[in-house]
């Protein structure tokens, strides 16, 4: 059972390089400009929001008065830890209510 954990968490760790290599050698080959660039830089952001939007959904009023606000700040200040901080006082906040 034992041998069977290690083979697991060793091939999981390799297919996780070969992933990891294997991008960067395709990045190489990727167009720099036009469309493909446009969608890659993208992607970053909503990767991020599909993961931020349900979570914000799923948690009521707080929840997406904390994202805007989190959202809000950082646009408005560019200092993503300070937002952060503001989301997170603001659930608190509400958490501590009891609301």
């Amino acid at each position: 059972m034992i041998e069977r954990t290690y083979f697991v968490i060793a091939a999981a760790a390799v297919v996780t390089y070969c992933l990891r290599f294997g991008g960067l050698l395709l990045a190489g080959r990727m167009p720099k400009t036009g469309r493909f660039k446009r969608f890659m830089d993208a992607l970053p952001g909503t990767i991020l929001l599909s993961l931020i939007a349900p979570a914000a959904l799923a948690g009521g009023v707080w929840s997406l008065l904390a994202t805007a606000a989190t959202a809000l700040c950082s646009l408005k200040t560019g200092n993503v830890f300070i937002s952060m901080l503001l989301g997170v006082a603001i659930i608190a906040l509400s958490r501590w209510l009891a609301l």
